[in-house]
């Protein structure tokens, strides 16, 4: 790999000279911090520096779940996090699915209004009816959005699920192409003359007056301010405020099959849904928290036949499936689910901690970011 100092005159030119606005992460918040700059600022020059040779964190690997909380995820979180926080998390992610719709298109990105359920286990208990108004009143007040959870008394008949007792419908949530929502914004950023340098690690960063000197493994350069956009590898700037969450996640092959929308259970720790003839299954990092509080992109035997088993038994009950694709994720939590949009002084400035809900919320993260210059 070459260092800075062995490029061209006109490579330098191109990458290393005069950049105004220089973004650490080439996922759907930086590459949405990079627009909104741009927007702002269309004659300053913006440079996104990515580690991998596509976005490592998550918004590459996720489930391509367009969704905003599903009811015993919430139910929990007003447990642990103050309502009023709950809330402007919430308004924040209806925000920035609007403006992912806004700025990529329902069409390019294959989004699907699919609907989701929240499922309720045999075992577990159902949720309240009057939790269920409460909510409803809220997002009406709120958003004016009109009975967001209803009860579906149908839903074992449509899916053939087993072990559930209950599940709750949501038409308000929906599905994407995950690949094809960050094709479409990567090629929003060439086509602004925004410039990407793949492979390029951030080992630290020093600001010196007015410019921030920003050190990558291939050598200096220099900006007038820095974003960090690395959601859940940014814990060395926020070690109390935030941690990695791994996520594991299954992909079966081909097969006939009733699924058909978006799926949360246990709180929001499983999900799935269909992709085609397939089913994608993900989560369950409740089962080992510690071992999946971590950045390697590694799996997790434990959670891995946690998840097995939830398709033979519940998902797909007396049919014969084989996984086709596995992989991890890295999401980013914290005590709150309300990211962090903050300057670290002047010329630094961060944007993490999606809560799990990167594709709902990073799109108005990254204005929010933008603004803070």
């Amino acid at each position: 790999m070459l260092r800075f100092d062995q490029l061209s005159f006109w490579e330098r030119e191109q990458y290393l000279v005069g950049n105004t606005f220089v973004i650490v992460g080439a996922g759907l918040v930086g590459m949405s911090t990079a627009l909104s700059l741009h927007k702002r600022f269309p004659n300053e020059k913006i440079l996104l520096l990515e580690r991998g040779y596509l976005p490592t964190g998550a918004s590459t690997k996720n489930a391509g779940f367009a969704c905003f909380g599903s009811p015993t995820e919430l139910q929990d979180d007003f447990q642990h996090i103050d309502e009023e926080k709950v809330w402007q998390t919430i308004a924040l992610r209806l925000k920035g699915l609007e403006q992912l719709k806004k700025r990529v298109g329902e069409a390019p990105m294959h989004y699907r209004n699919c609907g989701s359920w929240d499922l309720i286990g045999a075992q577990e208990p159902d949720i309240n009816s009057d939790f269920i108004a409460y909510l409803n009143a809220e997002f009406k007040m709120r958003f004016g959005l009109e009975e967001v959870y209803r009860k579906d008394p149908d839903f074992q008949a449509k899916f053939g699920f087993q072990g559930y007792q209950a599940a709750y419908f949501n038409a308000f949530e929906g599905a994407i192409d995950t690949a094809q929502m960050i094709a479409q914004l990567y090629q929003q950023c060439v086509a602004a003359g925004i410039h990407f340098l793949f492979a390029t690690e951030v080992k630290k960063w020093e600001t010196s007056e007015d410019k921030v000197c920003i050190e990558t493994a291939h050598g200096e350069l220099f900006a007038q301010h820095l974003f960090l956009c690395t959601n859940g590898f940014a814990q060395a700037y926020f070690q109390d405020e935030l941690r990695p969450a791994r996520a594991q996640v299954l992909v079966t092959k081909a097969l006939a099959h009733q699924v058909s929308g978006t799926f949360h259970s246990d709180r929001g720790y499983y999900y799935f849904r269909d992709i085609g003839g397939r089913i994608l299954l993900g989560g369950g990092r409740q089962l080992d928290f510690e071992t999946e509080t971590t950045t390697a992109f590694e799996k997790n035997e434990r959670i891995r036949q946690a998840l097995l088993r939830k398709l033979q038994e519940e998902i797909l009950p007396g049919q014969a499936f084989e996984i086709d694709y596995e992989w991890s994720g890295i999401m980013c939590v914290g005590a709150e689910k309300k990211p962090i949009i903050r300057s670290l002084n002047k010329n630094v400035h961060a944007g993490v901690r999606m809560g799990g809900m990167g594709v709902a919320i990073g799109s108005a993260v990254g204005e929010a970011l933008s603004k803070l210059v």
